[in-house]
């Protein structure tokens, strides 16, 4: 059974996600909280595996309370905002989420994503990264130092880093290095380790801050193959 804990200021925000993933049978909703300072302590209290965070509440905001979740505690976070371009998504993905929603998600659409961030996946579709890089790109994120320790890295992961910095699931990346989903994984968890990070949605944004990730092609983006 999946424990759930829902962040929204808004009480009909709120009540919905709750009585929603409620009536699924492999989800339970364990608490609610009203802004970032209660998600964080019900967060600690509760041990929920999942916290869907609105990211826009009064006093301690959606990215700082994301940021002190995953500090605290080991749920997974799945951020809600109201616009897809919402500029705090980048930094609460820099926080710790491991990927958002927008809360006109249709009801199937919001218990698959929590199942999804519950196994450690990342929610991050191909058209939102791609506006994640642009974003990342205007704002200047970039951090060189970082470019050193993809040398960590075999070239295997680092061809799933790319393929992750990408959007694509494990199945994707499976089928674009011809390999097994198990093999992916194993990829994965590996680089995770290497580069010291929490999980898929921050192995994403390391991508784009060492530079692994550029501006540039067709589809939004390129990847820089130099070590």
């Amino acid at each position: 059974m999946l424990r759930v804990l829902v962040a929204d200021d808004q009480d009909l925000f709120r009540g919905g996600f709750a009585m929603i993933l409620d009536s699924h049978d492999d989800i339970t909703v364990v608490g609610e909280a009203a802004d970032g300072a209660e998600a964080v302590a019900k967060a600690v209290e509760l041990e929920p595996d999942v916290v869907l965070m609105d990211i826009r509440m009064p006093g301690l905001d959606g990215v700082e309370a994301t940021a002190q979740v995953c500090r605290r505690t080991d749920a997974k976070v799945l951020v809600l905002t109201m616009y897809d371009a919402d500029e705090y998504v980048y930094d609460a993905l820099r926080a710790g989420a491991g990927g958002f929603l927008l809360k006109d998600v249709r009801r199937d659409d919001l218990a698959r994503a929590v199942r999804l961030i519950a196994t450690g996946e990342s929610l991050l579709a191909p058209a939102i990264t791609r506006r994640l890089i642009a974003d990342f790109v205007g704002r200047g994120h970039a951090r060189p130092g970082l470019r050193q320790r993809l040398g960590e890295l075999t070239d295997r992961e680092m061809d799933t880093l790319r393929l992750l910095a990408r959007g694509r699931s494990n199945a994707e990346i499976a089928a674009d290095l011809v390999v097994t989903e198990h093999t992916v994984k194993s990829h994965v968890s590996n680089l995770l380790t290497k580069l010291d990070l929490r999980d898929r949605a921050q192995a994403v944004v390391f991508a784009y801050e060492s530079g692994l990730v550029v501006a540039g092609d067709q589809d939004g983006f390129r990847t820089d193959r130099r070590r």
